[in-house]
């Protein structure tokens, strides 16, 4: 019997390492099929579990308390484990550089627990070659195992969209490779488990690695350009979405749109393709490009803001503005590398004084991540100026009405609807100065 017959016989477990927007899924999904350990080193996250609060939003407390898993952040319980699935985050630090250290201790943890006969896959984003060249030493290090005879390794990158309620993990066909044959072979087979759409067998680990990071890179140059057309139309006097409407009727037009790309794939994971890239001797052109336009974009929006503010004869340091959405996207409670803090840091520098509002986002994470405490719906008042920067379900409803009591008194009402979700017509014969990307 391999190892697949005894995973799917209940004999043998299945371990998830990280238990984030990434392996939470994961493992619940494949916990209806196997045993499942659940690992996170953040104790609190793992208690949270135990009593059934999702802290992602993505799965529901009640799929969570129903679930199999066994959650814990006890390292010794990896050592049930004959399958082992690393789900940990891949951040940058100082200078775009990749953070490999979650990855890296990962590995170390999972060699120290590691038998024979064991097979590891990695889901983290990574560029080319972190698999085999730095995670696989190190687990053989740890562990005392030689790597194609007692154990085998393979990456599958994750395409979880959070917050995305349809393009799920079971319907998202998944990408797979092993180290050989066998490997792929056992990976695959225990993805199918759950993926109803299906795997793709990458030829080789290192293709399968670079696969994801394209993916994100190719969306991020391509909101890069709509980002750069938004400026070059605000100065031609043109609306952006107007363009983008006109020419989206031709067949071939790619339909994306301008925003603040933030989060922990696309504002990170070209920077890992790049670093590579620049490691191997090539120089990037067009990737970094678009980095640098998307990067600057929350600075570029809060100027917006200033400029309106000062055609409206508003004293900066006493004007207001009401900031609708913290987190990195609609309808998820992620606050990873939001471009929102950008804005705010940038109207700080003017003395403009914010008031967050997300009541997506969890305000205790808030705080201890970027010392900002959220305000209440009811808290907006007395605004002279309302920016939509993350449209969740419960902005995107709001009409001029909402909007109305927001305002100072008698003080000319602006909104800027940085990702163009109103319709422009209905705000301004409401006598409202509407801006949007």
């Amino acid at each position: 019997m391999d190892i697949f017959d005894r995973i799917v016989n209940r004999q043998d477990k299945i371990a998830v390492i990280g238990l984030g927007y990434v392996g939470l899924p994961v493992a619940v999904a494949l916990s209806e099929k196997a045993e499942v350990i659940g690992f996170d080193v953040s104790a609190s996250k793992v208690e949270s579990y135990k009593k059934g609060v999702d802290l992602t939003g993505d799965l529901g407390h009640e799929r969570l308390r129903n679930c199999s898993v066994q959650f814990t952040n006890d390292e010794s319980l990896l050592g049930e484990a004959s399958f082992f699935i690393v789900a940990v985050p891949t951040p940058i630090g100082s200078g775009n550089v990749p953070d490999l250290e979650h990855v890296r201790s990962a590995s170390r943890m999972v060699g120290r627990r590691l038998r024979k006969g064991a097979v590891v896959v990695y889901e983290s984003t990574v560029y080319p070659g972190v698999t085999e060249e730095i995670c696989l030493p190190i687990l053989e290090q740890e562990s005392g195992l030689k790597c194609g005879t007692d154990f085998k390794i393979g990456y599958s990158p994750e395409r979880i969209n959070p917050g995305d309620k349809t393009h799920r993990l079971e319907n998202i066909v998944k990408i797979v490779s092993g180290m050989d044959d066998e490997a792929l072979d056992i990976i695959a087979k225990v993805y199918e488990l759950i993926i109803e759409a299906g795997v793709y067998r990458a030829e080789s680990i290192k293709v399968a690695e670079a696969a994801k990071v394209i993916e994100n890179a190719q969306r991020d140059i391509n909101i890069a350009f709509m980002n750069e057309l938004s400026m070059l139309f605000h100065q031609m006097d043109i609306e952006t979405k107007s363009v983008l409407a006109a020419a989206g009727t031709k067949w071939n037009f790619l339909k994306f749109s301008p925003g603040l790309v933030g989060g922990h794939c696309i504002g990170i994971d070209p920077y890992y393709l790049t670093y590579k890239a620049e490691d191997s001797g090539y120089y990037s052109k067009i990737i970094l490009a678009g980095r640098h336009i998307n990067d600057g974009m929350g600075k570029y929006v809060a100027q917006q803001i200033v400029k309106k503010l000062m055609r409206h004869k508003q004293d900066l340091s006493s004007a207001a503005v009401g900031i609708l959405g913290l987190s990195y996207k609609e309808d998820s409670p992620d606050i990873r590398n939001t471009k929102v803090i950008d804005m705010i840091k940038e109207l700080d520098e003017y003395g403009v004084r914010t008031v967050v509002c997300d009541p997506v986002a969890d305000p205790e994470e808030v705080a201890k991540e970027y010392a900002i405490a959220l305000a209440e719906p009811h808290e907006l008042r007395n605004l002279s100026l309302v920016a939509v920067t993350v449209p969740h379900h419960c902005f995107a409803k709001l009409g001029p009405s909402d909007f109305d009591q927001m305002f100072i008194p008698g003080a000319v009402k602006s909104v800027m609807d940085i990702k163009g979700v109103f319709d422009k017509e209905t705000f301004r014969n409401h006598g409202y100065d509407y801006w949007s990307l």
